[in-house]
């Protein structure tokens, strides 16, 4: 396993993020245990989850994935080995504290606590904000002509004030971002560095072979400002795995069991997915290891969140990690990216 520094921290963790998200709906506690354990063992050190999950969210299954994490045994025994990173919810979701979501100091003492308690920890290594309170474009969307003149959220300096108590107290060690722009990313950055509070150390955003958006803007900002990516969806919810191809639909996989995770699956992502699948087998290897190399060797990656609802499948994303890409490989990735450039969102 490789590791890298957390942002301007001297946390270091794994290259291989091991996600969460499936674990309450696809996956039962004893399998995200197996998970968790087989993680361990192949030296993976850093774990990320969500209240909101597992996904997708539903007020029966809410905070489930923390729960199960909570009672692994080696949370109690390694814990010094790990690096546990959750999330706030941001607005949108009338399940999570009644509909009070955002990020005021209400909320996010509230939220934290609760986190805390169903983790069974006394401190959260990374605490996100999961999306956006303000107006901007997040989960694939596209496009943004105007801000509500009326609009209204908390103000940055608010969550960076209670961010940063919260950190003092010991409940947090360091906070991150997650589905956030560059010009949120920069205010952060602004506001810490005048008043002398908690700077963003990560962003978890989407990045993968079928929409590399985030190396237009927010790349700069990683690597000028030390706020490293987290990569969440590498392979476009399995796509670029190729199970899917010629319209596959494989029994218990996600977009099986749920159309509305279709944001990788248009016509244009279908055909580049193919081009990246016929390379993985020129290469001699797994359309799988393909897309998550390319993610591990970006320079401004961080971790790469993984997500498997079988071992087998856990191994192979693990297995990622061996796999180096040529120049010359690049390259070719690169000549099927600028023929359909980012066809998902």
């Amino acid at each position: 396993m490789e590791y890298r520094k957390l942002g301007s921290t001297d946390t270091d963790v794994s290259v291989i993020c091991l996600g969460t998200m499936t674990w309450g709906e696809q996956n039962t506690e004893k399998e995200a245990h197996e998970q968790l354990d087989y993680a361990f063992e192949r030296n993976v050190n850093f774990i990320d989850t969500a209240e909101l999950y597992p996904v997708p969210p539903l007020p029966e299954t809410f905070t489930k994935t923390e729960e199960f994490i909570g009672r692994w045994s080696k949370l109690k025994t390694d814990r010094d080995k790990l690096v546990i990173a959750t999330k706030i919810s941001g607005p949108g979701f009338e399940h999570i504290r009644g509909g009070t979501t955002g990020f005021s100091r209400e909320v996010l003492e509230a939220a934290c606590d609760a986190s805390l308690k169903r983790l069974g920890i006394e401190t959260i290594d990374l605490y996100q904000l999961h999306w956006p309170e303000r107006t901007s474009n997040f989960f694939g969307a596209r496009g943004l002509e105007s801000i509500p003149k009326e609009e209204s959220y908390t103000p940055f300096l608010e969550r960076l004030q209670v961010l940063g108590e919260l950190q003092k107290k010991g409940k947090i060690r360091h906070i991150g971002v997650s589905n956030e722009s560059p010009w949120g990313v920069m205010k952060y950055l602004e506001i810490a560095k005048a008043e002398g509070l908690p700077k963003v150390e990560s962003i978890q955003n989407a990045y993968n072979l079928l929409n590399r958006t985030f190396e237009t803007g927010n790349a700069e900002v990683s690597l000028r400002e030390k706020v490293g990516l987290l990569a969440y969806s590498p392979l476009g919810f399995g796509v670029l795995t190729g199970k899917y191809r010629n319209g596959n639909k494989p029994e218990g996989a996600r977009l099986t069991l749920w159309e509305r995770f279709s944001r990788y699956s248009n016509p244009q992502a279908i055909k580049a997915t193919q081009k990246y699948c016929e390379l993985a087998e020129e290469l001699g290897t797994t359309p799988t290891k393909l897309a998550l190399a390319f993610v591990n060797q970006r320079s401004f990656i961080t971790s790469n969140i993984i997500g498997a609802t079988n071992l087998d499948q856990l191994k192979e994303n693990i297995d990622s990690i061996d796999l180096k890409l040529s120049q010359e490989t690049l390259e070719k990735i690169n000549e099927i990216h600028e023929e359909n450039p980012n066809p998902s969102p």
